[in-house]
């Protein structure tokens, strides 16, 4: 069975923004941030109108244009601190809720304020490549208007837009709150598709050590492992985040969407229980893996013992004729007592070889008759 390896889980940022002591709410561009790209959609009953663009003109010449709409404008890319900054000011924003979009390292959270709500998830998400990413999502709902801020311009969220762009979809007529429950349960969406992959490669992982334990294993599954940690870090605050919504009394998330929310905090039940599952299989292989190579380790020293022990009596036979003792003087021919007379026997290398085959046939009758051999 083969399996595909999955990279390591990266991150846009792997430090905090900012410096020792600034003010709270700067607004400071990530590193390698990549330049906003907008896409508005703006919905009702009746119609659904579409734009995209890169400024904040995009979003005002809408907002102006369908004022009896909803709202859904998402903005992809984080490279431009003053668009952020426009949109803070347009929507009076809070600045503290500007920084934590601008710093993408960012726990799952849900804030609420007077006249909006605030909420950031973890994006985990895989592509063809089998590359694992970690970004953040942040959104901000208002009364019919509702913004999404991603890392990246991946598609991570199209089920989701072509569910607007259906006609008469039941989406239409639903507020900006259910278009943020819809985007988090994409989020957790993504979890399942992550953790079916990492299913699939922790099951290739113990069918190679059943086939051919190497040091490879090892590594593939201290990698799953730490790819599962990230998972947990993430899943437990989203879980949290989830029930934040439901207990919320703000009129944003409506009655209705908390009936959906419900469903999603069922889901990231799930997704923890999957997760601490499948670190006890990853350890489970790991303390597999070690017992079978020292199983392996204990055979080859069986066989190595038993190859000694036969020899060792060979090479006692073959040490004490070794000595070379003659049995008289060479050059008075003098017998000498208590030494080797078997030396100048006719045939005696034979009959040494002989007895030395005997030795060792008996010693392989008897460690077969105790049942050494069957258990090689």
């Amino acid at each position: 069975m083969t399996s595909k390896q999955y990279k390591r889980i990266s991150s846009r940022m792997h430090k905090r923004a900012g410096n020792v002591g600034d003010r709270p709410g700067m607004i400071r561009v990530p590193d390698g941030a990549l330049k906003p790209r907008i896409k508005m959609y703006s919905y009702n009953t009746e119609e659904l109108v579409t734009s995209e663009g890169d400024n904040i003109h995009t979003v005002l010449d809408q907002l102006n244009e369908c004022d009896k709409h909803t709202h859904w404008i998402k903005i992809n890319g984080m490279g431009d601190a003053k668009l952020i900054e426009e949109i803070g000011d347009r929507l009076d924003v809070n600045d503290l809720v500007l920084e934590d979009i601008m710093n993408n390292h960012q726990r799952p959270k849900f804030d609420e304020y007077d006249e909006y709500v605030f909420a950031t998830g973890r994006l985990i998400t895989c592509n063809e490549n089998c590359e694992l990413s970690n970004t953040q999502l942040s959104v901000i709902v208002k009364d019919n208007l509702i913004i999404s801020f991603e890392e990246t311009y991946e598609d991570n969220f199209d089920g989701l837009e072509s569910r607007l762009n259906a006609p008469k979809s039941p989406i239409h007529k639903l507020g900006p709150g259910f278009i943020c429950y819809a985007l988090f349960d994409t989020v957790i969406d993504w979890y399942f598709v992550v953790l079916n992959q990492i299913g699939e490669e922790l099951e290739a992982i113990e069918d190679r050590i059943y086939e051919k334990a190497d040091k490879s294993i090892m590594y593939d599954t201290q990698h799953l492992k730490r790819t599962l940690i990230v998972l947990r870090r993430a899943s437990w605050p989203e879980r949290d985040k989830i029930n934040d919504m439901i207990r919320t009394e703000s009129p944003l998330i409506t009655k209705e969407t908390k009936t959906y929310l419900r469903d999603a905090y069922d889901h990231c039940i799930q997704i923890i229980d999957l997760i601490e599952s499948y670190k006890e299989i990853s350890a489970s292989n790991i303390d597999l893996y070690l017992s079978m190579v020292s199983n392996r380790m204990n055979e080859i020293m069986k066989v190595l013992t038993i190859i000694s022990v036969i020899f060792i009596p060979l090479t006692f036979v073959a040490g004490v004729y070794g000595m070379n003792f003659a049995p008289a003087n060479p050059d008075t021919n003098k017998r000498l007592p208590l030494n080797m007379p078997e030396l100048y026997e006719p045939h005696g290398y034979l009959y040494c070889v002989g007895i030395m085959v005997f030795i060792g046939l008996i010693q392989v009758l008897f460690f077969w008759k105790k049942g050494w051999f069957n258990r090689l």
